[in-house]
C-alpha cells in the first residue's frame, strides 16, 4: 500500500466537497424531517454567540469574530432536531409497549419527538407510565437509600451545563462514592491521561488565535466534515494564507480533502473548492505510532546531516535541554527502528513519510490535531506519546501558533471534568469540598465506566443513574449489556427524548425529561444562564430562548438538586432550593472550588470567545513528575491489541454524516456515498477478490478476540470502498456489539472502538 500524497482528482467525485450545496441541502432535509418549532431558526442566528445559545453538538470553539452563521451542518441538525414540534406523551405508551419497540431503530424512536413528562415503568403492562417529580423522586430516594453505595453509578454524557455537572458530582460524593464515569471514558480519557503523563496537562494546549498563526497542521485520526464542520472555516483560511496541511487517516475523509464555505457566496456560485490537504496519507489501521516514527526518525537523520556539513539545526536543541527528558532513549530508539519495519507496520513508503517530514520541518509553527483515531486503541497512550514527541523536535508545544490539538467530541464534555466529574480522587480538591459543604468526600476511587459495564454484567452495580446519554447504547459488549442491564434494581435517566437505553429498565426505572440547552430556563430568580468550556479550555455562557416542549420539563440542575435531596441529609450549607432559584450563586461555588480556573466567573461569563482557564503546558510549565516534558518510547509499533492473523481484519467504527454520537438523524452519508442505510460493510476491492466476496453480497461480522466470547453482527451489505488493506468500516454504535469490553487502552480504559479484531463471514 503506498500513499496517496497530493491525491485528490482520483476521489469518487459524486461526494462532494465538505460544505456547500451539499451541506445546504443536508440541513433542509432535517429540517423537513424534524418539523422544527417557529423559533427554531431564530435559535440558529444565537448559536455560538456571546449572550446566546452554545450548541449542543461537539466541543469546536465559539471565536469571538463571529461570523452571521456561526453554526455548522451538525450543529444545525442537532439544534433542528431537538426544536421538533413531535411530542412522545405518556399517552404513545397507550399502543406501544418496551418489547415492541425493541423492534425500532434508533433513528425512529428519537423520531417521536421531546418527551414531556415523568414517566415510571410499569412491568405488568410493560409500558412507561405517568407519574408525578414527587413520586418519582421519592421512588429514587428510597430505592437509592437501601443500596450499598458501591454499587451506584452516577453517569454523565457531556450534555449537562458546568453548573448541573458540579451539582451532579457533589451529590454523588455527598451520597458515599466518586463513581462518577463520563463520556469522556468512552472518547478522549486516553488524552487525560496521556497528555497528563507526558506535559503534565490532561487538555490540548492551543487556543484560537494559534489557528490563525500556524503555518502547518497535521492530523492523525480526526473527521472534521463530520464530526466538527466549522473547524473547516479557519483550515480554509490557514491554506488562503500559505499554511500546509498533512492528513494521516485511513480513510479519505472528505472534509480533509476539500470544502466549499456555505458563507462565501462566490464560492456558492461558482463551486470553487478550497483543497485542504497537501497530502493525504492512507495508512493501516492502528498503525500512528508506526507512521509518527517514521516522520520522527526522518527528521532526526535530516539533523545529523544538517550538523555534519555544518548547516542550521533542523532540532530545535535549546527547546530540547531546557524543557524536556528522555530525549536520548527516544533518539535511540528511532535510530535503531529499519525503515524497511516503519514502512512494512504502516502501509506507507518511506518516500512518502519522508515528504511528509519534509513538510514538517520547513514549518516554523506546527499544530499537531487527533480525533478518536488514536485514543481508542489499546495503546492509545503510546499514539499520543508518539505524537508529542513529534511536535517537541521542533518545539511545536508552548510557543504561538502551534501546539497540541485533540479535539473533543461532545460539547461540554470536557468541562464536565474540569468541575469535578471525575471517579479519581487524585483530580479532585477534596479538602475545599471539605470545607464548602461541612462533609467527609468518599476518599476511595471510583467506578471508570467500563468497570461500570462490567460490574453490570457481573451483577456487582445496582443502579444506574444517567445525566443525559444513551450509555447502554454507547458502551461496548452490547449483546451481554443487553442481557444483564435490567437486573439493576433502579435505572434513571434524564433525557429530551426517547432511545435504544430507556428499552431495559431495571426493576425501577424513571425517565425524566429535561430542558434542551435551547429552552428557556425560568427560575425563582428569572431566566437562567449556564456554561460550557470548549475544547480549548474556554468558558462560554449559554442563554436559551424557546418555548419549552412541555410545561412539565425541569431543568438538568433542578433535576439533580431534587435527586440529591432526597439521598442526602439537610444541612445549611447545601441550600439545594436556593442553587435551583440563582446558578449563578452555583458559579460561585464553582469559584471557590476551582479558583484559578474560574476567577470573576460570573463576571467573565459572556465574554466574546469565552474566557480561557488557562494551561501550564502552554507557557512551558511541565506539571510532570520530572518538571519537564517527556519523550516516551514505545513499546510496539502499532496501538492494536492484537497481531496479524489468517482471516483477521481490523475493523474501525465510523460515524456517518447523518449522525452525531448514538443519535441517528437520518440515513445519508453523503461523503461516502451511502444512502438509505447503515447495515453495511466498507471493504477494499483487493480484500473483496481475496475474501470471494461481491458487491452487495450480505455478510456477518464475527469477533476475532481471543477470549472465547461470541460476538456477531449480521446483516451487512458489502460496499467496495478505499481503505488500506486488512482494514474494514462500519458504523457505531451498531459495531459495538463487536467490541469487547476488554478491548481498551491500556492506561485509560478508554475502548479499542478503532481497531477491533473481526472476521468476514459468509451467508
Amino acid at each position: 500500500m503506498t500513499s496517496k500524497a497530493e491525491a485528490h482528482d482520483d476521489l469518487p467525485k459524486e461526494s462532494g466537497p465538505a460544505g456547500g450545496w451539499g451541506s445546504l441541502r443536508s440541513i433542509a432535509r432535517i429540517t423537513g424531517m424534524s418539523d422544527p418549532s417557529s423559533d427554531a431558526l431564530q435559535t440558529l442566528w444565537r448559536q455560538n454567540k456571546p449572550g446566546g445559545f452554545m450548541c449542543a453538538s461537539c466541543a469546536w470553539p465559539k471565536p469571538a469574530n463571529y461570523r452571521a452563521f456561526e453554526f455548522c451542518e451538525n450543529g444545525a441538525k442537532a439544534t433542528l432536531w431537538e426544536s421538533t414540534k413531535d411530542r412522545c406523551t405518556p399517552d404513545f405508551w397507550n399502543d406501544h409497549t418496551v418489547t415492541e419497540l425493541l423492534s425500532w431503530s434508533d433513528h425512529d424512536l428519537e423520531k417521536t419527538g421531546r418527551l414531556t413528562h415523568p414517566l415510571r415503568y410499569d412491568a405488568a403492562s410493560d409500558r412507561y407510565v405517568e407519574t408525578s417529580w414527587a413520586d418519582a423522586f421519592a421512588a429514587i430516594g428510597s430505592a437509592l437509600v437501601d443500596l450499598p453505595k458501591d454499587d451506584v453509578v452516577f453517569y454523565s454524557s457531556g450534555h449537562a451545563g458546568l453548573e448541573a455537572s458540579y451539582l451532579w458530582a457533589l451529590t454523588a460524593r455527598l451520597y458515599g462514592n466518586n463513581n462518577l464515569p463520563q463520556s469522556s471514558n468512552m472518547c478522549h480519557e486516553t488524552t487525560s491521561v496521556g497528555l497528563t503523563e507526558v506535559i503534565g496537562s490532561p487538555v490540548g494546549t492551543i487556543i484560537w488565535e494559534d489557528l490563525e498563526e500556524t503555518d502547518c497542521l497535521f492530523f492523525f485520526g480526526q473527521n472534521p466534515g463530520t464530526n466538527s464542520p466549522r473547524f473547516l472555516h479557519p483550515l480554509k483560511e490557514a491554506k488562503e494564507r500559505g499554511a500546509k496541511i498533512v492528513t494521516f487517516n485511513p480513510v479519505r475523509e472528505q472534509g480533509l480533502i476539500s470544502f466549499v464555505s456555505p458563507q462565501d457566496p462566490v464560492a456558492m456560485i461558482t463551486g470553487k473548492e478550497t483543497k485542504i490537504s497537501n497530502q493525504y496519507h492512507q495508512l493501516r489501521a492502528g498503525t500512528d505510532i508506526a507512521a509518527i516514527l517514521g516522520l520522527c526518525k526522518a527528521v532526526i537523520e535530516a539533523d545529523d546531516a544538517a550538523r555534519e556539513t555544518g548547516a542550521a539545526p533542523v532540532i530545535d536543541w535549546p527547546f530540547i535541554e531546557e524543557h524536556t527528558n528522555g530525549f536520548a532513549a527516544f533518539v535511540d530508539f528511532a535510530r535503531s527502528q529499519p525503515w524497511a519495519a516503519i514502512t512494512s507496520a504502516c502501509g506507507l513508503t518511506e518516500e512518502a513519510l519522508r515528504d511528509a517530514a519534509q513538510i514538517y520541518m520547513e514549518a516554523e509553527r506546527v499544530i499537531g490535531v487527533y480525533g478518536m483515531g488514536l485514543t481508542q486503541h489499546t495503546h492509545g497512550a503510546d499514539n499520543i506519546g508518539m505524537l508529542v514527541n513529534f511536535l517537541m523536535l521542533r518545539g511545536n508545544i508552548g510557543k504561538p501558533g502551534a501546539g497540541c490539538c485533540p479535539v473533543r467530541g461532545h460539547s461540554n464534555v470536557q468541562g464536565q471534568r474540569t468541575v469535578g466529574i471525575a471517579e479519581k480522587t487524585a483530580l479532585i480538591p477534596m479538602d475545599r469540598l471539605r470545607t464548602l459543604f461541612d462533609f467527609d468526600p468518599p476518599e476511595k476511587d471510583g467506578t471508570h465506566i467500563v468497570d461500570a459495564a462490567e460490574g453490570i454484567i457481573a451483577g456487582r452495580i445496582k443502579a444506574t443513574l444517567c445525566l443525559g446519554g444513551n450509555l447502554m447504547r454507547a458502551l461496548p459488549e452490547t449483546d451481554q449489556l443487553e442481557q444483564h442491564w435490567r437486573a439493576q434494581d433502579l435505572t434513571v435517566m434524564v433525557s429530551t427524548k426517547l432511545n435504544r437505553s430507556h428499552l431495559y429498565p431495571g426493576k425501577a426505572a424513571f425517565i425524566l425529561p429535561c430542558l434542551t440547552r435551547g429552552e428557556k430556563d425560568e427560575q425563582a430568580s428569572g431566566p437562567q444562564y449556564i456554561s460550557v468550556e470548549d475544547s480549548f479550555s474556554m468558558i462560554h455562557g449559554s442563554i436559551g430562548k424557546q418555548e419549552p416542549a412541555s410545561t412539565e420539563l425541569k431543568s438538568e440542575l433542578d433535576i439533580v438538586a431534587s435527586i440529591a435531596e432526597v439521598i442526602t441529609e439537610p444541612h445549611p450549607k447545601r441550600p439545594w432550593r436556593d442553587w435551583v432559584a440563582d446558578y449563578s450563586r452555583v458559579r460561585d461555588l464553582i469559584e471557590a472550588t476551582y479558583p484559578d480556573d474560574f476567577k470573576d466567573y460570573n463576571q467573565r461569563l459572556n465574554t466574546p470567545g469565552g474566557f480561557w482557564r488557562g494551561n501550564p503546558a502552554r507557557d512551558r510549565i511541565w506539571e510532570t513528575d520530572s518538571g519537564k516534558a517527556e519523550f516516551t518510547v514505545p513499546e510496539k509499533l502499532n496501538a492494536l491489541g492484537f497481531d496479524d492473523a489468517e482471516g483477521r481484519f481490523t475493523l474501525i467504527t465510523m460515524r456517518s454524516n447523518d449522525q452525531f454520537n448514538t443519535t441517528i438523524y437520518g440515513y445519508s452519508d453523503r461523503f461516502r456515498g451511502i444512502e438509505g442505510t447503515r447495515d453495511v460493510l466498507l471493504i477494499n476491492e483487493a480484500d473483496m477478490q481475496r475474501e470471494g466476496l461481491a458487491k452487495g453480497q450480505i455478510v456477518t461480522l464475527v469477533s476475532d478476540a481471543d477470549d472465547g466470547i461470541s460476538r456477531r453482527l449480521p446483516g451487512l451489505e458489502v460496499i467496495p470502498f478505499d481503505l488500506p488493506l486488512g482494514t474494514i468500516g462500519s458504523y457505531y454504535p451498531e459495531c459495538n456489539v463487536l467490541v469487547p469490553l476488554s478491548l481498551h487502552d491500556r492506561t485509560s480504559k478508554t475502548p479499542g472502538s478503532k481497531g477491533v479484531p473481526v472476521k468476514i463471514e459468509k451467508a
